[in-house]
Parts: structure tokens; sequence; C-alpha cells
């Protein structure tokens, strides 16, 4: 799981207690925008030659429903596992619903998600819009590398440095504390990857223009997104007045498009890897695991 509270950031600016504390709050629906990066996402598996035979679906009421239920019906043979901080909600959650009626086409139904074992390994993990606000990116991606099986591959997707980058200059323009922390640039996500373990990273963005009627609806849609995790923000709840001079600057600061609407960007960052085979060390002696040896015996027979 993630990062205990106490441990320290390694990401400028993010508040491992305000993290963990927003990580442990129940929820039991999906961002919009969540939703959409997971479709973009699954478009990005066709990429791959062969289709997992198992996968580890990463917090899937914050990387998306829908999309579970879509990378469900595109794998509809593979075994699914759930992890999540709060997994009795998220098996719920991801639990295929009853159908009603008499077809016989729906005997062979895929089985339900279930929870992952100590042991468990599976050829793809899946972890959509999670690492952003993990203290310890690396060290996420070290438990990922752990549970993929060698020749598996990992897929996640996280927002980038350009996230909120309009709403940043009004805060700056304001003298307020950031809206959020810093977000983690893609190569040096991909640096990353590889000091986890993993081999052939692939790394691209987008940015995502997002346009609103006005500041009310941009503010419901943020708080749906999360919580301003910068550990430099304000030490404590702010006013009625506050909020209305925040709406006002909003209203009067964020740029505009042809349609008069409110517009502000999110990068996106996608991102894959595979686990290789691992490579004996040259030494008069060496302590190999069984496991590693025989992948290592897979892929000279390759």
């Amino acid at each position: 799981m993630s990062s205990s509270p106490a441990a320290p950031s390694t990401v400028p600016g993010l508040d491992p207690v305000a993290s963990a504390r927003w990580a442990s709050a129940i929820r039991l629906s999906s961002p919009w925008l969540h939703e959409e990066v997971g479709a973009r996402m699954l478009d990005r598996l066709q990429w791959f030659r062969e289709m997992p035979k198992s996968w580890l679906d990463w917090e899937p009421i914050d990387g998306g429903l829908a999309a579970h239920r879509q990378l469900r019906e595109r794998l509809p043979d593979a075994e699914c596992l759930v992890q999540a901080r709060h997994l009795p909600q998220a098996l719920a959650a991801t639990r295929e619903a009853p159908r009603l009626g008499w077809n016989p086409l729906q005997w062979r139904r895929a089985s339900a998600p279930r929870e992952l074992s100590s042991d468990s390994k599976v050829q793809m993990v899946w972890a959509n819009m999670a690492l952003h606000r993990e203290p310890s990116p690396e060290g996420l991606m070290r438990q990922w590398h752990r549970l993929v099986d060698t020749g598996g591959f990992l897929m996640f997707s996280c927002f980038g440095p350009d996230t909120l980058r309009e709403l940043r200059a009004v805060y700056a323009a304001q003298g307020w504390p950031m809206p959020s922390h810093d977000f983690v640039d893609m190569h040096d996500l991909g640096d990353m990857l590889v000091h986890a373990g993993f081999a052939e990273p692939v790394m691209d963005m987008e940015r995502i223009v997002l346009t609103y009627s006005g500041a009310e609806p941009l503010l419901a849609e943020l708080r749906g997104l999360g919580r301003n995790l910068n550990a430099a923000r304000w030490p404590n709840c702010r006013g009625r007045a506050w909020r209305r001079q925040l709406v006002r600057a909003l209203e009067e600061g964020l740029p505009r498009d042809d349609q008069d609407r409110l517009s502000l960007t999110f990068e996106v960052v996608y991102g894959h890897a595979f686990k290789a085979v691992p490579k004996l060390a040259v030494a008069p002696n060496a302590t190999v695991g069984v496991d590693d040896f025989r992948a290592m015996l897979k892929g000279s027979r390759r």
C-alpha cells in the first residue's frame, strides 16, 4: 500500500500526512476526469502483442470504476485482482451487477475480482491516477515491481507538472500559497521506473484543457479530484470572505476560451514498463531464487 504517514516525502512540497489522510477517506464513486484518463489509457493496451492472463487494479474506485469494467470486458478470460486501502468497498464496487433475463450467452461470465494475497503475482499492474499523490513514487513503483511476474508489465497514469498552471498563476498573483504540491516530470518518473527494477520504460503525456461556466463548478470539480496536499498550504481553514475573494480572483484571473468559459489545464502522464528476466551477477559464487532461475531458463530458451 501507500507509504506510512510518518515517512518523509520525496516529492517537492507534498505533505505525506495530508496525503495519507485523503487516501484514508472512503469513496464510492470515481472522478469523471479519472474515468476519462482510464479510457485513454485503455486505448494504449493495443500496443502490446500479448494480453495479460492476470492483472491487478490498484485502487479501482479512485482509478475509475467504469474504466475497470471496460478493462474486464477487454480481458474477459483474465483473472482480476484488486488492491485497495478500503478493500470491502472496492470489491463491492467492482463486483459485476446481476443481469436480468435468460440468455445462454451470459452463462460463461468472468469471475469476480478477488483480493490480492501475499504471494500473488500478476502479468499486469494497472494503476490509473494514483502516483501523483504518493509521497514516495519510487517506493510505490518497487511495490508494483514485486507484484508483476517476470515478463509482465506495469501501466500507469498520473498528473504532470503543467497541471493547474492557470490556477497557480492566480494564486501567485494574490500572494497565496500554491493550490497543490509540485507534480513529478515524466522524465523523472521514467528514471524512477528503472531504479525500481523495471525495464524499457515508455513515457508520454498530453494536456487536457477543461472549461467551466464559472468558478463554482470549477471548484466543485477540483474538490472531487482531491485536496491541496501542499505542505505550505494555509495552516487553518479559510472563511467565507476569503472564499468570495477566491471566486472573484478565479473569475477575473483565469483565461477564457472563445465561448467565455474559464479554462484549466491538466497534464496527464502515461507510462508503461516491463519486468525483465533477471540477470545473473558475475561472481565466483551467486545465490539465485528458484523463481528467478526458472525465469532465466525460460529466457535462455527463447
